[in-house]
Protein backbone atom coordinates (compact mmCIF):
# COMPACT_ATOMS: atom_id res chain seq x y z
CA UNK A 1 0.00 0.00 0.00
CA UNK A 2 2.74 2.85 0.83
CA UNK A 3 4.52 1.31 -2.48
CA UNK A 4 1.43 2.93 -4.36
CA UNK A 5 0.89 5.63 -2.49
CA UNK A 6 4.51 6.50 -3.40
CA UNK A 7 3.83 5.75 -6.98
CA UNK A 8 0.35 8.00 -7.41
CA UNK A 9 2.87 10.66 -5.85
CA UNK A 10 5.44 10.50 -8.17
CA UNK A 11 3.17 10.50 -11.06
CA UNK A 12 2.28 14.10 -9.85
CA UNK A 13 5.86 15.22 -10.00
CA UNK A 14 6.69 13.50 -13.32
CA UNK A 15 8.02 15.52 -16.42
CA UNK A 16 6.76 15.50 -20.06
CA UNK A 17 8.88 12.56 -20.71
CA UNK A 18 7.85 10.61 -18.31
CA UNK A 19 4.52 9.91 -19.74
CA UNK A 20 3.57 6.19 -21.01
CA UNK A 21 3.79 5.35 -23.75
CA UNK A 22 1.02 5.16 -26.01
CA UNK A 23 0.47 2.27 -28.24
CA UNK A 24 1.20 3.72 -31.78
CA UNK A 25 -1.81 3.64 -34.35
CA UNK A 26 -1.74 0.84 -36.82
CA UNK A 27 -1.30 1.34 -40.60
CA UNK A 28 -4.91 0.86 -41.95
CA UNK A 29 -4.38 2.04 -45.63
CA UNK A 30 -6.14 -0.40 -47.78
CA UNK A 31 -4.21 -3.50 -49.20
CA UNK A 32 -4.58 -2.11 -52.88
CA UNK A 33 -3.09 1.12 -52.09
CA UNK A 34 -0.18 -0.76 -50.70
CA UNK A 35 0.90 -2.87 -53.82
CA UNK A 36 -0.24 -0.18 -56.53
CA UNK A 37 2.04 2.20 -54.52
CA UNK A 38 4.59 -0.17 -53.36
CA UNK A 39 7.39 1.13 -55.82
CA UNK A 40 7.31 5.19 -54.05
CA UNK A 41 9.03 6.29 -51.58
CA UNK A 42 7.65 7.00 -48.44
CA UNK A 43 7.29 10.67 -49.06
CA UNK A 44 5.61 10.31 -52.42
CA UNK A 45 3.41 7.64 -51.09
CA UNK A 46 2.19 9.38 -48.37
CA UNK A 47 1.09 12.54 -50.81
CA UNK A 48 -0.99 9.87 -52.71
CA UNK A 49 -2.40 8.16 -49.88
CA UNK A 50 -3.55 11.33 -48.68
CA UNK A 51 -4.51 12.89 -52.19
CA UNK A 52 -7.01 10.30 -52.72
CA UNK A 53 -8.30 9.66 -49.34
CA UNK A 54 -8.84 13.95 -49.61
CA UNK A 55 -10.67 13.55 -52.50
CA UNK A 56 -12.56 10.74 -51.38
CA UNK A 57 -13.65 12.34 -48.23
CA UNK A 58 -14.76 15.94 -50.38
CA UNK A 59 -16.67 13.84 -52.55
CA UNK A 60 -18.63 11.87 -50.18
CA UNK A 61 -19.26 15.63 -48.42
CA UNK A 62 -20.55 16.91 -51.33
CA UNK A 63 -22.96 13.96 -51.39
CA UNK A 64 -24.40 14.58 -47.90
CA UNK A 65 -24.66 18.19 -48.62
CA UNK A 66 -27.03 17.12 -51.74
CA UNK A 67 -28.74 15.35 -49.54
CA UNK A 68 -29.52 18.42 -47.15
CA UNK A 69 -29.66 19.92 -43.91
CA UNK A 70 -30.60 17.07 -41.57
CA UNK A 71 -27.93 14.24 -43.26
CA UNK A 72 -25.60 17.84 -42.38
CA UNK A 73 -26.72 17.73 -38.70
CA UNK A 74 -25.93 13.66 -39.03
CA UNK A 75 -22.71 14.37 -39.94
CA UNK A 76 -21.43 16.83 -37.26
CA UNK A 77 -23.08 14.66 -34.25
CA UNK A 78 -20.90 11.55 -35.38
CA UNK A 79 -18.11 13.32 -36.13
CA UNK A 80 -18.57 14.87 -32.63
CA UNK A 81 -18.66 11.21 -31.08
CA UNK A 82 -15.45 9.95 -32.89
CA UNK A 83 -13.68 12.87 -31.86
CA UNK A 84 -14.82 12.86 -28.24
CA UNK A 85 -14.00 8.31 -28.58
CA UNK A 86 -10.48 9.28 -29.72
CA UNK A 87 -9.55 11.89 -27.31
CA UNK A 88 -10.82 9.67 -24.64
CA UNK A 89 -9.42 6.37 -25.68
CA UNK A 90 -6.19 7.67 -25.44
CA UNK A 91 -6.76 9.12 -21.56
CA UNK A 92 -7.55 5.24 -21.23
CA UNK A 93 -4.27 3.91 -22.95
CA UNK A 94 -2.46 6.31 -20.88
CA UNK A 95 -3.87 5.26 -17.19
CA UNK A 96 -5.01 2.21 -18.29
CA UNK A 97 -2.89 0.55 -15.76
CA UNK A 98 -4.64 1.61 -13.29
CA UNK A 99 -8.12 0.21 -13.76
CA UNK A 100 -10.36 3.34 -13.00
CA UNK A 101 -13.43 2.36 -11.97
CA UNK A 102 -16.71 3.32 -14.11
CA UNK A 103 -14.41 5.24 -15.92
CA UNK A 104 -15.46 4.52 -19.39
CA UNK A 105 -19.66 4.00 -18.77
CA UNK A 106 -19.08 8.05 -16.69
CA UNK A 107 -17.52 9.32 -19.97
CA UNK A 108 -20.09 8.19 -21.97
CA UNK A 109 -22.86 8.50 -19.82
CA UNK A 110 -21.23 12.32 -19.34
CA UNK A 111 -20.98 12.68 -23.44
CA UNK A 112 -25.30 11.43 -23.65
CA UNK A 113 -26.23 13.93 -20.92
CA UNK A 114 -24.45 17.14 -22.69
CA UNK A 115 -25.84 16.03 -26.05
CA UNK A 116 -29.12 15.78 -24.35
CA UNK A 117 -28.82 19.30 -22.97
CA UNK A 118 -27.73 20.84 -25.65
CA UNK A 119 -30.01 19.35 -29.00
CA UNK A 120 -32.76 20.04 -26.17
CA UNK A 121 -32.10 23.34 -26.13
CA UNK A 122 -32.31 23.39 -30.39
CA UNK A 123 -35.55 21.60 -30.35
CA UNK A 124 -37.22 24.43 -28.53
CA UNK A 125 -35.54 26.90 -29.97
CA UNK A 126 -35.70 26.06 -33.39
CA UNK A 127 -38.98 24.02 -33.64
CA UNK A 128 -41.12 24.87 -31.13
CA UNK A 129 -44.40 24.39 -33.15
CA UNK A 130 -43.72 20.90 -34.08
CA UNK A 131 -42.84 20.45 -30.21
CA UNK A 132 -46.68 22.96 -29.34
CA UNK A 133 -48.36 19.91 -31.15
CA UNK A 134 -46.80 16.82 -29.47
CA UNK A 135 -48.06 17.07 -25.78
CA UNK A 136 -45.71 14.19 -24.92
CA UNK A 137 -42.83 16.47 -25.95
CA UNK A 138 -44.46 19.66 -23.95
CA UNK A 139 -43.38 18.21 -20.34
CA UNK A 140 -39.62 17.10 -21.78
CA UNK A 141 -39.36 20.66 -23.09
CA UNK A 142 -41.04 22.52 -20.71
CA UNK A 143 -38.96 20.82 -17.76
CA UNK A 144 -35.89 20.41 -20.05
CA UNK A 145 -32.92 22.03 -18.22
CA UNK A 146 -34.32 20.62 -14.92
CA UNK A 147 -34.12 17.15 -16.72
CA UNK A 148 -30.46 17.74 -18.09
CA UNK A 149 -29.01 19.07 -14.21
CA UNK A 150 -31.00 15.73 -12.77
CA UNK A 151 -29.27 13.96 -15.01
CA UNK A 152 -26.05 15.48 -14.85
CA UNK A 153 -26.42 15.53 -10.97
CA UNK A 154 -26.89 11.43 -11.28
CA UNK A 155 -23.78 11.48 -13.23
CA UNK A 156 -21.81 13.19 -11.09
CA UNK A 157 -22.83 11.17 -7.72
CA UNK A 158 -22.04 7.68 -9.86
CA UNK A 159 -18.54 9.77 -10.10
CA UNK A 160 -18.13 10.14 -5.82
CA UNK A 161 -19.80 6.98 -5.39
CA UNK A 162 -16.95 5.06 -7.29
CA UNK A 163 -14.15 6.98 -5.59
CA UNK A 164 -11.11 4.41 -4.12
CA UNK A 165 -9.06 5.44 -1.97
CA UNK A 166 -5.83 4.74 -3.60
CA UNK A 167 -6.92 6.33 -6.49
CA UNK A 168 -7.89 9.32 -5.85
CA UNK A 169 -5.73 11.65 -7.73
CA UNK A 170 -6.19 9.83 -11.29
CA UNK A 171 -9.75 9.83 -10.54
CA UNK A 172 -10.34 13.50 -10.37
CA UNK A 173 -7.64 13.50 -13.50
CA UNK A 174 -9.82 11.64 -15.42
CA UNK A 175 -13.07 13.28 -14.24
CA UNK A 176 -11.18 16.52 -15.50
CA UNK A 177 -10.45 14.98 -18.36
CA UNK A 178 -13.69 14.24 -19.28
CA UNK A 179 -15.33 17.68 -19.06
CA UNK A 180 -12.23 19.33 -21.01
CA UNK A 181 -13.10 17.06 -23.65
CA UNK A 182 -16.97 17.64 -23.52
CA UNK A 183 -15.84 21.51 -23.55
CA UNK A 184 -14.02 20.86 -26.63
CA UNK A 185 -16.30 18.64 -29.11
CA UNK A 186 -19.85 18.63 -28.19
CA UNK A 187 -19.75 22.35 -27.46
CA UNK A 188 -18.42 23.51 -30.88
CA UNK A 189 -20.46 21.28 -32.81
CA UNK A 190 -23.16 22.29 -31.52
CA UNK A 191 -21.81 25.80 -32.71
CA UNK A 192 -21.42 24.36 -35.94
CA UNK A 193 -24.90 23.39 -36.08
CA UNK A 194 -26.27 26.66 -35.27
CA UNK A 195 -24.07 28.17 -37.75
CA UNK A 196 -25.74 25.65 -40.38
CA UNK A 197 -29.22 26.81 -38.49
CA UNK A 198 -28.22 30.43 -39.92
CA UNK A 199 -28.19 29.40 -43.89
CA UNK A 200 -26.01 26.70 -45.01
CA UNK A 201 -23.52 29.15 -46.62
CA UNK A 202 -22.20 29.78 -43.24
CA UNK A 203 -21.77 26.25 -42.83
CA UNK A 204 -20.08 25.52 -45.77
CA UNK A 205 -17.92 28.53 -46.80
CA UNK A 206 -15.65 28.01 -43.04
CA UNK A 207 -15.80 24.13 -43.39
CA UNK A 208 -14.49 24.55 -47.14
CA UNK A 209 -11.60 27.40 -46.14
CA UNK A 210 -10.45 25.46 -43.44
CA UNK A 211 -9.98 22.28 -45.90
CA UNK A 212 -8.58 24.39 -48.66
CA UNK A 213 -6.15 26.06 -45.99
CA UNK A 214 -4.98 22.78 -44.98
CA UNK A 215 -4.46 21.38 -48.57
CA UNK A 216 -2.86 24.05 -50.10
CA UNK A 217 -0.83 24.83 -47.16
CA UNK A 218 0.49 21.39 -47.15
CA UNK A 219 0.97 21.19 -51.27
CA UNK A 220 2.88 24.45 -50.75
CA UNK A 221 4.98 23.01 -48.04
CA UNK A 222 5.77 19.60 -49.69
CA UNK A 223 6.75 21.50 -52.96
CA UNK A 224 8.43 24.89 -51.72
CA UNK A 225 8.73 24.95 -48.12
CA UNK A 226 12.23 25.46 -46.46
CA UNK A 227 11.69 27.86 -43.83
CA UNK A 228 10.13 25.97 -40.28
CA UNK A 229 7.26 27.91 -39.11
CA UNK A 230 6.92 26.39 -35.60
CA UNK A 231 8.75 24.02 -33.29
CA UNK A 232 5.19 21.79 -32.27
CA UNK A 233 4.75 21.07 -35.91
CA UNK A 234 8.37 20.72 -37.40
CA UNK A 235 7.01 19.70 -41.00
CA UNK A 236 5.07 22.78 -40.78
CA UNK A 237 6.68 26.07 -43.09
CA UNK A 238 6.41 29.62 -44.02
CA UNK A 239 6.13 29.42 -47.61
CA UNK A 240 3.00 26.12 -47.01
CA UNK A 241 1.59 29.18 -44.18
CA UNK A 242 1.61 32.07 -46.99
CA UNK A 243 0.72 30.20 -49.84
CA UNK A 244 -2.20 28.67 -47.99
CA UNK A 245 -3.31 32.08 -47.06
CA UNK A 246 -3.58 33.17 -50.20
CA UNK A 247 -4.98 30.96 -52.19
CA UNK A 248 -7.88 30.10 -49.02
CA UNK A 249 -8.86 34.03 -49.41
CA UNK A 250 -9.15 33.53 -53.22
CA UNK A 251 -11.18 30.32 -52.74
CA UNK A 252 -13.24 31.96 -50.08
CA UNK A 253 -13.81 35.02 -52.29
CA UNK A 254 -15.27 32.57 -55.58
CA UNK A 255 -16.73 30.01 -53.34
CA UNK A 256 -18.91 32.59 -51.77
CA UNK A 257 -19.89 34.11 -54.82
CA UNK A 258 -21.34 30.95 -56.44
CA UNK A 259 -23.18 29.72 -52.99
CA UNK A 260 -24.59 33.30 -53.05
CA UNK A 261 -26.62 32.83 -56.02
CA UNK A 262 -28.88 30.07 -55.11
CA UNK A 263 -31.31 30.04 -51.82
CA UNK A 264 -30.86 26.34 -51.18
CA UNK A 265 -27.50 27.84 -49.29
CA UNK A 266 -28.31 31.29 -48.19
CA UNK A 267 -31.40 30.35 -46.58
CA UNK A 268 -32.03 30.09 -42.91
CA UNK A 269 -32.79 26.08 -42.00
CA UNK A 270 -36.51 26.27 -40.69
CA UNK A 271 -38.37 23.25 -40.02
CA UNK A 272 -42.23 22.84 -41.88
CA UNK A 273 -44.13 20.95 -39.34
CA UNK A 274 -46.59 20.38 -41.83
CA UNK A 275 -44.56 18.85 -44.17
CA UNK A 276 -42.03 17.48 -41.76
CA UNK A 277 -39.34 18.49 -43.54
CA UNK A 278 -36.49 20.95 -43.32
CA UNK A 279 -37.21 24.07 -46.04
CA UNK A 280 -34.36 26.58 -47.31
CA UNK A 281 -36.96 29.12 -49.00
CA UNK A 282 -37.27 32.82 -48.16
CA UNK A 283 -36.00 35.84 -49.97
CA UNK A 284 -32.32 36.79 -49.73
CA UNK A 285 -31.27 39.29 -47.44
CA UNK A 286 -29.08 41.97 -48.52
CA UNK A 287 -26.08 40.06 -47.80
CA UNK A 288 -27.16 38.16 -50.68
CA UNK A 289 -28.36 40.38 -53.31
CA UNK A 290 -25.93 41.65 -55.65
CA UNK A 291 -24.80 45.22 -54.94
CA UNK A 292 -21.89 48.04 -56.79
CA UNK A 293 -19.09 48.70 -55.21
CA UNK A 294 -16.30 51.68 -56.34
CA UNK A 295 -12.74 50.03 -56.78
CA UNK A 296 -10.37 51.96 -54.46
CA UNK A 297 -8.20 54.60 -56.66
CA UNK A 298 -5.18 52.59 -56.13
CA UNK A 299 -6.67 49.55 -57.34
CA UNK A 300 -8.11 51.10 -60.21
CA UNK A 301 -5.05 51.81 -62.10
CA UNK A 302 -4.05 47.99 -61.84
CA UNK A 303 -7.27 46.52 -62.87
CA UNK A 304 -8.97 48.79 -64.97
CA UNK A 305 -11.77 48.64 -63.54
CA UNK A 306 -13.96 52.06 -61.71
CA UNK A 307 -17.00 49.90 -60.19
CA UNK A 308 -17.05 46.01 -59.53
CA UNK A 309 -20.24 43.63 -58.90
CA UNK A 310 -20.54 41.38 -55.97
CA UNK A 311 -22.41 39.89 -52.84
CA UNK A 312 -21.72 41.75 -49.69
CA UNK A 313 -21.21 38.28 -48.58
CA UNK A 314 -18.08 38.11 -50.10
CA UNK A 315 -16.29 40.72 -48.04
CA UNK A 316 -17.50 38.69 -44.84
CA UNK A 317 -15.95 35.71 -46.64
CA UNK A 318 -12.49 37.40 -46.59
CA UNK A 319 -13.02 37.73 -42.83
CA UNK A 320 -13.47 34.23 -42.60
CA UNK A 321 -11.06 33.08 -44.64
CA UNK A 322 -8.46 35.27 -42.96
CA UNK A 323 -9.43 33.79 -40.00
CA UNK A 324 -9.11 30.07 -41.35
CA UNK A 325 -5.50 31.06 -42.68
CA UNK A 326 -4.24 32.67 -39.67
CA UNK A 327 -5.86 31.81 -36.47
CA UNK A 328 -7.35 28.99 -37.87
CA UNK A 329 -4.12 26.15 -38.06
CA UNK A 330 -3.03 27.29 -34.20
CA UNK A 331 -5.83 24.65 -33.49
CA UNK A 332 -3.59 22.16 -35.17
CA UNK A 333 -1.03 23.27 -33.48
CA UNK A 334 -2.54 23.09 -30.28
CA UNK A 335 -3.55 19.66 -31.25
CA UNK A 336 0.30 18.91 -32.20
CA UNK A 337 0.94 19.88 -28.66
CA UNK A 338 -1.10 17.34 -27.04
CA UNK A 339 -0.01 14.98 -29.48
CA UNK A 340 3.61 15.21 -28.57
CA UNK A 341 2.74 15.52 -24.58
CA UNK A 342 1.17 12.42 -24.85
CA UNK A 343 3.92 10.56 -27.43
CA UNK A 344 1.78 9.84 -30.22
CA UNK A 345 1.81 10.62 -33.92
CA UNK A 346 -2.05 11.00 -34.30
CA UNK A 347 -5.00 10.90 -32.55
CA UNK A 348 -6.19 7.43 -34.01
CA UNK A 349 -6.22 5.39 -37.25
CA UNK A 350 -9.15 5.95 -38.84
CA UNK A 351 -8.04 7.51 -41.75
CA UNK A 352 -5.10 6.05 -43.71
CA UNK A 353 -2.70 8.83 -44.23
CA UNK A 354 -4.55 11.51 -42.38
CA UNK A 355 -4.82 9.74 -38.60
CA UNK A 356 -7.99 9.88 -36.61
CA UNK A 357 -11.16 12.23 -37.23
CA UNK A 358 -9.72 14.49 -34.81
CA UNK A 359 -6.53 15.17 -36.99
CA UNK A 360 -8.89 16.14 -39.35
CA UNK A 361 -10.86 18.83 -37.31
CA UNK A 362 -8.72 20.47 -35.11
CA UNK A 363 -9.23 23.36 -36.95
CA UNK A 364 -12.54 23.44 -37.58
CA UNK A 365 -13.60 23.62 -33.88
CA UNK A 366 -11.88 26.49 -33.67
CA UNK A 367 -13.26 28.26 -36.27
CA UNK A 368 -16.89 27.29 -35.45
CA UNK A 369 -16.70 29.50 -32.60
CA UNK A 370 -15.54 32.18 -34.51
CA UNK A 371 -18.31 31.94 -36.93
CA UNK A 372 -20.91 31.77 -34.29
CA UNK A 373 -18.80 35.01 -32.41
CA UNK A 374 -18.86 36.76 -35.90
CA UNK A 375 -22.54 36.06 -36.57
CA UNK A 376 -24.29 37.60 -33.69
CA UNK A 377 -21.55 40.47 -33.46
CA UNK A 378 -22.02 41.67 -36.87
CA UNK A 379 -24.68 39.98 -38.78
CA UNK A 380 -27.60 38.85 -37.03
CA UNK A 381 -30.34 41.13 -36.07
CA UNK A 382 -33.98 40.39 -34.50
CA UNK A 383 -35.60 37.57 -36.53
CA UNK A 384 -39.48 38.38 -37.17
CA UNK A 385 -40.10 34.53 -37.91
CA UNK A 386 -38.51 33.68 -34.71
CA UNK A 387 -40.23 35.64 -32.90
CA UNK A 388 -43.57 34.70 -34.40
CA UNK A 389 -43.15 31.14 -33.83
CA UNK A 390 -42.81 31.66 -29.80
CA UNK A 391 -45.65 34.31 -29.86
CA UNK A 392 -47.48 31.05 -31.32
CA UNK A 393 -47.09 28.63 -28.39
CA UNK A 394 -48.26 31.01 -25.98
CA UNK A 395 -51.45 30.71 -24.04
CA UNK A 396 -54.41 32.66 -25.93
CA UNK A 397 -54.42 35.38 -22.30
CA UNK A 398 -51.01 35.70 -23.10
CA UNK A 399 -51.39 36.00 -27.01
CA UNK A 400 -53.84 39.18 -26.93
CA UNK A 401 -51.51 40.58 -23.81
CA UNK A 402 -48.75 41.26 -26.65
CA UNK A 403 -51.37 42.29 -28.91
CA UNK A 404 -52.45 44.80 -26.72
CA UNK A 405 -49.39 46.12 -25.39
CA UNK A 406 -47.60 45.88 -29.11
CA UNK A 407 -50.41 47.88 -30.05
CA UNK A 408 -50.67 50.78 -27.85
CA UNK A 409 -46.71 51.15 -28.25
CA UNK A 410 -47.22 51.56 -32.66
CA UNK A 411 -50.49 54.13 -31.63
CA UNK A 412 -47.75 55.94 -29.00
CA UNK A 413 -45.38 56.29 -31.94
CA UNK A 414 -48.15 57.30 -34.94
CA UNK A 415 -47.70 54.38 -36.60
CA UNK A 416 -51.28 53.42 -35.82
CA UNK A 417 -54.03 55.89 -35.38
CA UNK A 418 -55.96 55.07 -31.66
CA UNK A 419 -59.07 54.97 -33.67
CA UNK A 420 -57.83 52.07 -35.48
CA UNK A 421 -59.93 48.29 -34.63
CA UNK A 422 -58.08 45.40 -35.28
Amino acid sequence: EVDLEERLHELDLRSDSDIPDVPPPTDSTPEILKRALSGLSARWKNWWIRGILSLAMISGFFLIIYLGSFMLMLLVLSIQVKCYHEIITIGYRVYHSYDLPWFRSLSWYFLLCVNYFFYGETVADYFATFVQRREQLQFLIRYHRFISFALYLTGFCMFVLSLVKKHYRLQFYMFAWTHVTLLITVTQSHLVIQNLFEGMIWFLVPISSVICNDIMAYIFGFFFGRTPLIKLSPKKTWEGFIGGFFSTVIFGFIFSYFLAQHQYFVCPVEYNSETNRFVTECEPSELFQMKKYSVPPLLQAVLGWETVNMYPFQMHSFALSTFASLIGPFGGFFASGFKRAFKIKDFADTIPGHGGIMDRFDCQYLMATFVHVYITSFIRGPNPSKLLKQLLILQPEQQLSVYKTLKSHLVEKGILQPSLRG
